[in-house]
């Protein structure tokens, strides 16, 4: 199946009517014309791709190149020649530097029309702005122009075999030549994109260590190596191998090979992992977005099912079969679809205007501020979206039934595309520890109580016909500033309390996070009730705030349980018994 439909309304209500930017940020006849278009471009050109991705994969041949599916170089060239990836980029560079909430809303349709195709130019993002933050003069002019046009596409490689999320353990190595650049030596896997087709040039961020690097994460540097040197020249990173993976086939993973390849430092010497963080977070957002966009097509395609589908029938009905859509344990599962990816749409987008906010704002301290959530919510955009998108696509895979198994409903591919974005930015449980030990026990709470402290003051004024709505939400912002008073005083005397509280507390937080998204969104549509598009937001609001917020008490005593449990055995107890 390839249908799709991109959910422009949704999007316009949430950035004209929640957010309202087009009071300052962006002119809305404009935005409402990129969005049109942008929608018609994902529908007709990259939709259709999704399938072939999946089925047709990628094809590495003896010379280490790779093909990718029919049609991606094709839909590459239009995708770069309508100027879709250069819209939030720099001006001074060749982007149209518009608000990356636009470009935000643009991602979740090019990613929920065919992931594979979009995992390609979703890494050149990060790699420019790495550039920006880091790089030389010299690096930003002859790299970034090429990056931001698509002309070229970044690539990040981080990960070696004996090293995936402790980067204090990679291994390749950059000596100094004497002109200025370095030979890099080393194996890199788990490299999306790192060998293609659809450009002559691939950009390569590469972590390596120098000669006289310390053990540990102190000693990384970072490099640019590009897959094509100045003089036209093939530099020395080749790809030695695809990943045959359970999804994304589209997308080629690939295992580098650096033997000696010419690469750039980029910012200072050791302090690599700062440099690529810009990157690395960018990517988490990007994967939060990937999540909202596998949840948006599974459910359309969920829905479009239970209206057709005559399976059952209604109490009291007479017919010989009703649609599947008249069933409560359906409209539930239709209900949380919508519920997640509504309410989380939100919330990508407000963080989108976050950032926004932290490079456009005219005084510092809102540019600080701004700054400072974006970074608390980085891991649960992250982990939470993609948690709650696989299994929404999962959850939508059971409204087909047995169906849902089959390949031809396209549903079994949503659900293995999806898994990928929880395993890779650093897997999820990395993420809530990201969280809690960062990002809410390291400032003592700090910017987590001024994001909660938010949350509670749009709860005490919201409107008198918004009260099941609030009430609920502020007693959840109560729960979760318990727990994370507790990860707070508890980890300072036994950093494992933190870990083990920390993923109910990431699940906690993101519930909450919505539950504020949803209560913002019934605000917004409370003045228009009486339209069927508003009174539906209403309807998902309640059903969100009733349904899944009262988890938030549950998480709660899961986060504060402490660690004793989970430590109490030896590790050979875990060894398997025959």
């Amino acid at each position: 199946m390839t249908d799709y439909t991109p959910p422009l309304a949704d999007i316009r209500f949430v950035l004209w009517d929640m957010l309202q930017l087009g009071e300052h940020a962006l002119d809305r006849d404009l935005g409402d014309a990129i969005l049109e278009e942008a929608g018609r471009f994902c529908a007709d050109r990259i939709a259709p791709l999704n399938a072939v991705s999946d089925r047709e994969g990628c094809t590495r041949y003896a010379d280490g190149t790779v093909a990718t599916p029919s049609g991606f170089r094709e839909a590459y060239q239009a995708y770069c020649e309508a100027g879709w990836g250069t819209l939030a980029l720099p001006e001074a560079y060749g982007g149209q530097d518009l608000p990356h909430v636009l470009a935000s809303a643009i991602e979740e349709l090019l990613n929920a029309s065919c992931q594979g195709f979009m995992m390609y130019p979703g890494l050149t993002h990060g790699a420019v702005a790495a550039l920006l933050a880091s790089g030389s003069d010299e690096l930003k002019h002859a790299y970034l122009p090429k990056l931001v046009s698509g002309e070229w596409l970044g690539t990040m490689a981080l990960t070696e075999p004996q090293a995936g999320t402790d980067l204090g353990l990679l291994r390749t190595r950059a000596v100094p030549r004497g002109d200025g650049s370095y030979a890099i030596t080393g194996e890199k896997i788990f490299c999306s994109g790192g060998e293609h087709d659809l450009t002559d040039n691939i950009v390569h961020l590469v972590l390596a260590r120098l000669p006289d690097a310390a053990a540990g994460t102190r000693g990384i540097s970072l490099f640019l190596v590009p897959k094509v040197l100045a003089d036209g020249a093939l530099n020395a990173a080749t790809c030695g191998a695809i990943e045959h993976k359970m999804g994304l086939k589209g997308s080629a993973t690939c295992a580098m090979h650096f033997d000696g390849a010419i690469g750039w430092l980029i910012g200072e010497p050791h302090a690599g992992l700062a440099a690529m963080f810009v990157m690395m977070n960018a990517a988490r957002l990007s994967c939060g977005n990937q999540g909202l966009a596998q949840a948006e097509l599974a459910y359309q395609r969920a829905a479009a099912y239970a209206l057709e589908r005559r399976q059952g029938r209604a109490a009291g009905s007479t017919a010989e079969a009703d649609p599947l859509i008249v069933h409560p344990d359906v409209r539930r599962l239709l209900m949380d679809a919508r519920a997640f990816t509504e309410g989380f749409r939100a919330l990508v987008l407000w963080t989108a205007a976050q950032i926004d906010l932290s490079h456009r704002a005219e005084d510092a301290e809102t540019r600080a501020s701004a700054e400072t959530l974006v970074s608390l919510l980085t891991p649960v955009i992250k982990a939470w979206g993609t948690d709650r998108g696989f299994e929404t696509a999962v959850a939508m895979q059971q409204v087909f039934g047995g169906h849902g198994y089959i390949a031809e409903w396209g549903m079994e591919q949503i659900v293995r595309d999806a898994r990928a974005a929880m395993l890779y930015e650093g897997a999820n449980g990395v993420q809530a520890l990201d969280l809690a030990a960062r990002k809410v026990a390291r400032d003592g709470g700090q910017v987590a109580e001024r994001f909660l402290a938010l949350i509670e003051g749009e709860c005490e004024v919201a409107p008198g016909e918004l009260h099941e709505l609030a009430a609920p939400l502020r007693e959840a912002v109560h729960e979760a500033r318990e727990a994370a008073l507790w990860l707070v005083t508890a980890g300072r005397e036994n950093p494992d309390e933190v870990g083990a509280g920390a993923y109910p507390f990431l699940q906690l937080l993101g519930l909450v996070a919505v539950g504020w998204m949803w209560l913002r969104l019934a605000q917004a549509a409370l003045p228009r009730a009486d339209e069927p598009f508003c009174a539906a937001k209403l309807a998902v609001a309640r059903h969100f705030i009733l349904r899944h917020l009262p988890d938030v008490g549950a998480l709660r005593r899961q986060a504060v349980a402490g660690a004793a449990g989970l430590m109490a055995l030896p590790p050979e107890a875990f060894q398997p018994s025959g």
